[in-house]
């Protein structure tokens, strides 16, 4: 395969590398080196790729940056009893300019998922995103993307793409491929009520930094319907993370955001999932940390997915029918795992998106709601989508 765009690791977490255990993770994954080039990736499940690409950084100054520290912390983690296999494929380094960075990710990105490897991306700016979903135009005919983020990232998308207006980017840009975008986490402070309007508008999905830290498990759902998760560190309360990294004395814990990584893994629709906006400094320990616990709750969670969304074994599921005032609502519930779904009825008279969006994950407190006359948000919004 070609991933000519791929840098070693470097020579110095390598030698960090051969001190730890021999249970440790770094000691039980295939890792891009100097000595042994890129390894056989047959049989690999997971791959991590670093991108050292922060031009689209509204406040990029000319730093550089390495993700070392990163490197050195996972790698020095106990793997789980899991039984996928993983590599460490190295560095995507800066290109000659941000779009030449792109491309290298996309096809580098392209090429993993058509192999059925599931790529984890730690980058630097969010803005890598848009690289990430433009790897799906030949892959999948509409995507679902997941921002963990205290800002929508919607932006001026008349103006060049930065790490606050990527999405604005996704949404305009052709091919049209995004059916939803849903942003988990946000802080209203941080968005204008013209982004927070035009959310409504898309029907995308937003849950509130408040909802997500009352009940995290409202993100599942979420997590189940999507293909892209992109988790952007400034999300993360300032006294989670070292100095640099410091956005908001408000934000998800480090508990919360690896809750989020492992629902992302769990999911069977997740392909790609990516942590961005990582900014090392001196005190860099507690992040570099912070983000190895976030990968390792993401395998960890791979390793839990199991197929329950497929129904045609009427011995996997249980199917329920509810009435509203407005509609008929038909629940199914997985007797494996316990997990919910909802149908979208489809309108004849409409060229809808998808028909594979037809059941939509959910949760009991929607169907419990719905026996109350309650149609969920959710359905709601999917539904409106397929009118528009």
């Amino acid at each position: 395969m070609n991933f000519n765009f791929l840098s070693p690791v470097s020579d110095a977490v390598l030698a960090h590398n051969e001190l730890l255990s021999p249970q440790a993770l770094g000691r039980k994954i295939e890792i891009h080196s100097n000595q042994n080039g890129i390894p056989d990736i047959d049989d690999v499940s997971i791959a991590i790729i670093g991108v050292l690409e922060d031009r689209g950084d509204i406040n990029y100054i000319g730093e550089e940056f390495n993700l070392s520290e990163i490197r050195k912390s996972f790698y020095s983690l106990f793997p789980g009893t899991w039984n996928t296999a993983i590599a460490d494929l190295g560095d995507i380094n800066k290109g000659e300019t941000v779009e030449d960075t792109y491309f290298a990710l996309k096809e580098t990105l392209a090429l993993l998922i058509q192999k059925r490897i599931l790529p984890i991306i730690i980058g630097g700016s969010q803005d890598l995103t848009y690289a990430n979903y433009r790897a799906y135009d030949s892959l999948m005919p509409m995507i679902n993307v997941v921002n963990v983020d205290a800002r929508f990232d919607l932006g001026d998308a008349s103006k060049p793409i930065n790490n606050n207006s990527f999405v604005g980017k996704i949404i305009l840009d052709q091919p049209y491929n995004l059916f939803n975008y849903s942003a988990i986490g946000y802080q209203t402070y941080f968005n204008s009520q013209e982004e927070i309007d035009l959310m409504e508008q898309l029907y995308f999905e937003s849950y509130r930094l408040g909802e997500v830290s009352h009940d995290v498990t409202i993100v599942e759902p979420v997590m189940r319907d999507a293909n892209i998760v992109s988790v952007d560190l400034g999300a993360v309360k300032a006294s989670e993370v070292s100095v640099k990294q410091r956005q908001s004395p408000n934000g998800l814990t480090g508990k919360e955001i690896c809750a989020v990584s492992r629902y992302a893994g769990i999911s069977n629709k997740v392909s790609s999932f990516g942590i961005y906006e990582y900014k090392p400094s001196q005190d860099d320990e507690m992040t570099a940390m912070l983000v190895a616990q976030m990968l390792w709750y993401f395998i960890e969670g791979v390793n839990c997915r199991v197929k329950d969304d497929v129904f045609t074994n009427e011995n996997k599921y249980q199917k329920y029918t509810t009435l509203t005032d407005s509609e008929e609502l038909i629940f199914y519930k997985s007797t494996d795992t316990g997990r919910w779904w909802i149908e979208i009825p489809f309108l004849g008279n409409i060229n809808n998106k998808l028909k594979k969006h037809t059941l939509l994950p959910c949760t009991h407190k929607d169907y419990i709601e719905a026996c109350e006359n309650k149609i969920p948000n959710r359905w709601y919004k999917a539904y409106q989508k397929n009118n528009i």
